[in-house]
């Protein structure tokens, strides 16, 4: 079993360590630029799923922007969730690579 721990080393590892934050005005990357889904595709996702505590469901995107930043956004699900529901609305509608 991989755990989220194992995946944001082996991320961290390749250089892909940048946390997409949101805002209200669209994602972040540790810079004052704001990103819209058009700037932004999803290029994997890893979910995870706590067996003994519900508390650990979580999803981890990783995302390429138009302008070559590759990193990720982490998001919890179900009840534990903290994101606002922009978040979910934004998220909707960042392409998939397929």
């Amino acid at each position: 079993m991989t755990t989220l721990t194992e995946v944001l080393e082996d991320l961290r590892i390749k250089k892909i360590d940048t946390e997409f934050r949101w805002t209200n005005e669209g994602f972040t990357a540790g810079t004052e630029k704001r990103y819209q889904p058009h700037n932004l595709v999803i290029t994997d996702t890893y979910r995870f799923e706590g067996m003994s505590n519900p508390s650990d469901m979580c999803i981890l995107y990783i995302i390429k922007s138009s302008d070559g930043i590759i990193g990720y956004s982490l998001d919890s699900y179900g009840t534990y969730s903290n994101h606002e529901k922009g978040y979910y609305d934004f998220m909707k509608e960042v392409p998939i690579l397929r």
